[in-house]
Order: C-alpha cells, then structure tokens, then sequence
C-alpha cells in the first residue's frame, strides 16, 4: 500500500520559517579553536615532550658550558665541550637527565599551552593582531608552568654535568631532599620566571609575528604549507628569545648545579650575588656563556615544538568536526 509523504494536516496559510545561513542544529563544540581545554593539554605535552627529547644532547653541552665554575671542563667552546663529555663518558653521556626531563616536560608544557591558550583568548578579545596580549598570555603561561617544571630542570642538569656523583633521577631527588631540603629544588624558581617571562614574551610575540607575515605572503598556499609556516616563525621565536635571555639562563644553571661537581655554591640565592661572581671570574663574556648552543637548542625545538602542536591542535579540530557534524566553535 503506498504512503502518502504530504502531512495530512498542514495548513496552506503557514509557511515555513527560513533558518539563518549560520544555523546548523548539531552540537558544537565549546572552546577556544574549537579545542576543549584538555586537548590543549595533550597536544601541548606531546609538543613538549618531542621537542626536549629530541634536542637533548645540545641541552647538555649548554648546561656544560654554563655551569664552569671548577668544574673539570675549562673551556667554554662548544666543540671542546662535545669532545670533553665524548671523551668523559661517550655519547651516552649527551643523555644523561633525559629521564628527568621526560617526567617534567609532559606535564609542563601540559600548563604552558593550555594556560597560553585560555589567557589569549581570554586578553585578546578575539583579536589575532593584539601581541600584547600574546606577549602577557606567555608570561602568565610561563609562570604556572615553570612551578611544575624547575624541581626536574635541576634534576636533569646536575645528572648533565661531567662527573656527576648521583646515579640517576631517583637517586638525585632523594640525595638533594635528604642533604639540602626540599627548598633546593626551587632555588633557581625565581631567576627561572625572571628569564622565562621575557623569554617567553619576546618568543609568543615574535611567533605570531612571523605567523602572520609568512601567511600574508603567500595566502593561497597557507594550507598546502602550514607545517613549515608553523616552524619557521617558531625557529625565529625561539632563536631571538634565546639570544635575549642568556644572561639570565647562565645565572640560573649556576644556581641549579652549585655545589655538585665542583661548581660554586652561593651563600644566597640572590640573582645580584651571582652575576657578580660571574662577571668577577670570566668578566661580562661570562654572562653569556653557551649563547652558541642556547640558540642552536632553541631554533630548532621551538621550531619541532609549534609544528607539533599545531600539528595536534588540528588534529584534534578535525576529530572534533568528524564527531559534531563537521560543526566547530
């Protein structure tokens, strides 16, 4: 028996109410870049974590260099450190701390985007052109993340440096707990957020800077090119932030490594006390000690780093359109 498909009570003086173009009656997704807050966290962890494993052994020849004192090494040239640590200990020795580094990087970088992510939005009031509100949103970012990340970034240096007395992460934390308290882990806190908040300024500003220069260049191309768009601004972001902040940088791996391996120890942990030992004892050049792989390090991390989490971010987006009718907020 056939059906008919007309309603059988519709009434012909009503007529139907057109939709606006923009309605669209699946759910949608709450967020900012349609992202929910804890695939900012994953995506900003994976970031993280692949960009310090992978740039690791430059990492360990900065930390060498910068933590002189009387330390065994006597050169601050980076291939007399690379043959030093090679001839020390061999190429394992270019990893040694890798495994604090890969407790704390996750978790941080988890707060640092995530943080950055709702701080932008939050300060930019949609705006992609306010870098001041780039350059605040990393500082506040840098702040929370640097709390979870020090106690570990001093584990993972005193393990770097040559010759170090302690067997490995677990060994280091109950060591330094045992014989120096817990407040040795946050000794260098302070001169962390002092170098992290400009660094971390001059860095996010400068990204979406170059992000928005490299796009307006070639805009038909931006999708086809994304990825490299992404590691370009971000290898520029990171190599003038490195630049800009390794005075700072050589005071707090002094402050992280005294004491071990013949390194000196301050009496306080007041950011004045050391830059003048340090200028005292290798004069201003001092203050900048392992700029050379500082910036090698962070060229190229900050470049692995917003490739990969941009690369998360979408997708994360797509996954989030596939599951909500192709609808994104």
């Amino acid at each position: 028996m056939a059906t008919d498909a007309t309603p059988k009570f519709q009434n012909p003086d009503l007529r139907p109410i057109p939709q606006p173009p923009d309605f669209h009656p699946e759910l949608t997704v709450k967020g900012h870049d349609g992202l929910y807050f804890w695939q900012f966290m994953v995506a900003g962890s994976i970031a993280g974590s692949v960009e310090h494993m992978a740039m690791f052994p430059v990492d360990t020849v900065k930390t060498h260099m910068q933590a002189l004192g009387s330390c065994p090494i006597k050169s601050v040239g980076v291939r007399q450190a690379l043959t030093s640590i090679l001839k020390s200990e061999g190429p394992r020795g270019f990893y040694r701390g890798i495994g604090a580094m890969g407790l704390g990087a996750g978790p941080a970088h988890a707060v640092y985007f995530s943080g950055y992510e709702i701080c932008k939005k939050f300060f930019s009031g949609g705006n992609p052109n306010n870098s001041a509100a780039h350059a605040v949103s990393g500082v506040f970012a840098t702040v929370a993340s640097d709390t979870v990340f020090t106690p570990m970034d001093m584990v993972k240096q005193r393990l770097q440096l040559a010759n170090s007395p302690y067997l490995g992460v677990w060994d280091c934390m109950k060591r330094v707990l045992t014989e120096e308290g817990l407040g040795a882990f946050y000794a260098s806190y302070r001169t962390t957020v002092l170098m992290n908040a400009p660094f971390t300024a001059v860095h996010f500003t400068t990204y979406e800077a170059a992000k928005r220069g490299l796009m307006e260049i070639s805009p038909e191309s931006t999708n086809d090119e994304r990825l490299v768009v992404h590691a370009t601004a971000g290898a520029l972001a990171g190599a003038l932030a490195a630049f800009v902040t390794t005075p700072l940088d050589v005071v707090k791996t002094q402050l992280q490594c005294q004491g071990v391996c013949g390194c000196d120890r301050f009496k306080s942990g007041s950011i004045r006390d050391v830059f003048q030992v340090i200028v005292k004892k290798d004069g201003y050049r001092g203050l900048m000690r392992g700029w050379i792989p500082r910036m090698l390090f962070h060229a190229p991390a900050a470049a692995i780093c917003w490739s990969t989490y941009e690369a998360s971010k979408a997708f994360f987006q797509s996954l989030n359109e596939a599951s909500n009718g192709g609808t994104v907020t």
